[in-house]
């Protein structure tokens, strides 16, 4: 490990309550919510805009993206789809930095979101200000962040890089004998460090979901599903990693579910996942890897309280009102670009 003191965090403010109770989220009886659904079709059509949705929101949402035209998947495909795709407005559903994304990579386009209230809290314990000022001490290093950061975060930034590609850039990044700093997840850092070997300064948020997976729960769990095979997301604890049989990105986990031989899984992610997982693996059985445990401060928390704050009522408003708009400075736009553009082209080689 290097010499250089690797910990450096900004303590998170803590989650909104709005966000904890889930924004009070209508009820609505199966008649209403049919009518809602399609009134969001003829707006979408109207607006000339398309849904794109990650797989952490609620699976209406899902199905409406899917039979729309639109899309369902992680932070960077989203805003890949945004870009090629010709509507002039997109509406994002999941958490602001996704919106952000989005308008990143289609300046051009009007990029709107259920509510602008959604975050992250990766995004939130990684403020611009003290991020720079961090980077500013180790000059010679190359900053690489994680797409779960602000536009801000991204601007200063040298590479963007997404859960499924972090490992291999970092690794390209060694055979070019480059020092790096890491943000913003101290989980995701500490497993590229283990599978590349790299010495990473490294800041340490976490994820409020998948920090709360318990590594001793989790054995509980498969001492009872001898059978499963266990899909963990890299933002988990270590020791919830190392029980995994994969660990990979949303997307790579919902590959495992399809391709592995095995009938049964234990996830360790986000649970409205499980929608596209069923999809791509019908006669399978899925199981919401255990939050509560020893030190668990709440009993199940495998969900995002911030992408639970999009739902039908506020995609239906957005559609009429057309606010809630994203908006990123275009001097930030550009730098961030820059460094997105280059995790793209890496991709593409």
């Amino acid at each position: 490990m290097s010499d250089t003191p690797s910990v450096f965090a900004v303590p998170l403010k803590g989650i909104p309550e709005t966000a904890v109770i889930q924004a009070g989220m209508p009820v609505y009886t199966a008649q209403q919510r049919e009518e809602k659904i399609a009134r969001i079709r003829r707006l979408l059509q109207k607006e000339n805009a398309v849904l794109i949705a990650h797989y952490y929101t609620q699976e209406t949402l899902q199905r409406i993206a899917e039979e729309t035209g639109g899309f369902v998947s992680d932070s960077l495909e989203m805003a890949r789809f945004g870009s090629r795709h010709n509507a002039t407005t997109l509406i994002v559903a999941g958490v602001r930095f996704m919106g952000e994304t989005a308008k990143i990579l289609s300046p051009e386009k009007r990029v709107l979101m259920p509510t602008l209230q959604a975050t992250c809290s990766l995004d939130l314990g990684c403020p611009a200000k003290e991020f720079s000022e961090f980077c500013d001490l180790h000059p010679e290093h190359e900053v690489v962040v994680y797409a779960n950061t602000s536009a801000e975060v991204k601007a200063r930034a040298d590479w963007v890089v997404t859960s499924s590609i972090a490992v291999k850039v970092i690794a390209h990044l060694m055979d070019q004998d480059k020092k790096i700093i890491w943000a913003p997840d101290r989980h995701l850092g500490r497993y590229i460090e283990k599978v590349t070997g790299a010495d990473m300064i490294s800041w340490q948020g976490s994820c409020v979901v998948h920090e709360e997976f318990k590594a001793r729960a989790l054995g509980d769990l498969i001492a009872q599903y001898p059978e499963a095979a266990i899909l963990v997301h890299p933002e988990s604890p270590e020791a919830v990693i190392e029980a995994a049989d994969v660990v990979g990105s949303t997307t790579a986990l919902i590959k495992a579910a399809r391709e592995l031989p095995h009938s049964t899984f234990i996830v360790a992610t986000d649970n409205r996942i499980f929608y596209k997982m069923k999809k791509a693996a019908p006669d399978k059985i899925f199981i919401e890897a255990p939050t509560a445990g020893e030190g668990a401060t709440c009993k199940s928390c495998a969900h995002c309280p911030w992408m639970a704050m999009n739902g039908l009522h506020n995609l239906e408003a957005v559609l009429e009102s057309g606010q809630n708009e994203i908006f990123v400075d275009e001097e930030v736009r550009k730098k961030a670009h820059r460094s997105t553009r280059r995790m793209l082209d890496f991709i593409a080689h």
